[in-house]
């Protein structure tokens, strides 16, 4: 525990739990704990049977019981608007799936107010499934920090960047350009950070990626980009290159400890090296890469090298869901598989995984990822009492190989309550419904009519 109670503290929350997993030490639970928080950090981590604990004055006590607390998840990939096209494409490789249905789709439909109401669709269900920070790349960025805005939930905007036109922009200089003027509009935002988002090395060009390198040192923000998602993408690098695209970028000077690449199911040894040695972050997103078979990430091995790596679920057009809980799982036991080791990603590592390796890949681990004091206030509450949870030895492997996403009871966000008890707080889900159910309709006639 962090502290004792020598003299009373002043909070405006404190939580009270059965067990926390804090991640910093990693692979420690606490039984009985108390968390204070005000001014949305936490200020105090302690037993809860201590005698004086009625000194506490806390404007709000909220009693998780037989509850497990954990560092918010952080989403460290996705593209929330995508949620109004969840089961739209599915049993697709990656090209097909962009190409004859995704693109086509977002070229005549992905205006503003479908970014906003298919962000809020996101929002709502990661929320429900424990996560209090998400990363996202995706047009109308300011659309989706609106909505996190409103949601009170955190995000990082990785404001797409591309060498063609889209609804975005026209060409990479202007897509720059709405990056740098978002990120002056949010520097001091609490809750909302912006980070470039290339798309991935076959949708840039060379003179951008060095332009973005120069301004993510300046301006110290992350770059995120899909990164050797699939063997296609190698094979076409050799072919126009002359060599791996993980090469290319080193080469350019964009690899450091700022970039952020997405998926990397297609390492051989030397790209293991050369991002290790430049301290790239990589987003591990299992269940996507499944699903569009495109590939594994060598979890075990990037570990090994020291290397950080983070999940994301990808957007719901190629996952369905946007649940870390589930991610966390097909994690550990994808990994355990391709090292052959079963003890390759124990359950303690995937729980880090999902919260302070997110915070890290994201530049945001001095503010969340872990339970400690001085830290912002991003908790979830997992209800320990249904059959599925039972016997509980190891409260950490329930988490990862038991748990359901509908067992997350509340959610904390820089100490403001978005889940209570179940029900969402700050989202009007009659209203969100409504708006869902209109793209449905309105999507749905666009697939019989193409």
């Amino acid at each position: 525990m962090k502290r004792t109670l020598d003299t009373p503290i002043e909070a405006d929350l404190l939580i009270h739990a059965k067990w926390a997993i804090p991640v910093v030490p990693l692979n420690t639970t606490l039984e009985n704990v108390s968390i204070a928080i005000k001014a949305g950090e936490i200020i105090a981590i302690f037993h809860s049977g201590l005698p004086n604990i009625n000194e506490i004055c806390a404007k709000e006590t909220v009693n998780c019981g037989n509850s497990i607390l954990l560092p918010g998840f952080v989403n460290a990939h996705g593209h929330a608007a995508m949620s109004l096209f969840r089961g739209i494409a599915d049993d697709m490789p990656l090209q097909s799936w962009l190409n004859n249905k995704i693109w086509p789709l977002e070229a005549k439909h992905a205006n503003r107010e479908f970014v906003e109401d298919g962000t809020l669709l996101a929002i709502a269900e990661m929320i429900k499934s424990g996560t209090t920070c998400f990363a996202d790349m995706y047009f109308f960025p300011d659309a989706v920090a609106e909505s996190a805005n409103k949601a009170k939930i955190r995000a990082q905007l990785a404001s797409p960047i591309m060498d063609f036109a889209t609804i975005w922009a026209e060409n990479a200089d202007e897509y720059i350009a709405k990056t740098t003027e978002l990120y002056d509009t949010y520097r001091f935002n609490d809750l909302i950070s912006i980070a470039f988002g290339p798309h991935a090395p076959y949708s840039i060009s060379d003179q951008p990626l060095i332009k973005l390198a120069a301004l993510a040192e300046e301006l110290d923000v992350p770059i995120h980009m899909h990164l050797h998602e699939t063997a296609d993408e190698i094979k076409d690098s050799y072919a126009k290159n002359g060599c791996r695209p993980i090469k290319r970028l080193a080469d350019l000077g964009i690899l450091s400890h700022r970039f952020v690449g997405i998926h990397a199911t297609q390492l051989d040894d030397a790209d293991i090296s050369t991002i290790a040695t430049a301290g790239v972050n990589i987003v591990h997103c299992p269940e996507s890469n499944m699903k569009l078979a495109s590939g594994f990430c060598r979890v075990h091995e990037l570990k090994n090298n020291f290397i950080n790596v983070a999940l994301g679920t990808d957007g719901c057009a190629s996952n369905n869901d946007l649940d870390m809980i589930s991610e966390m799982r097909t994690a550990t036991l994808l990994a355990k598989v391709i090292a052959n080791d079963a003890s390759a990603v124990p359950a303690h590592h995937a729980i880090e995984m999902a919260t302070l390796n997110g915070a890290k890949a994201l530049g945001l681990d001095h503010l969340i990822g872990s339970i400690e004091s001085g830290k912002h206030a991003d908790l979830v509450a997992i209800s320990m009492d249904d059959i599925n949870q039972l016997p509980i030895y190891r409260p950490e492997s329930n988490i990862v190989y038991s748990t359901q996403a509908n067992q997350v009871s509340h959610v904390w966000c820089r100490g403001m309550p978005l889940l209570r008890e179940g029900k969402l707080t700050t989202i009007n889900t009659t209203l969100l419904k409504e708006r869902v159910l209109k793209w449905q309709k309105t999507l749905g006639e666009s697939i019989k009519n193409s």
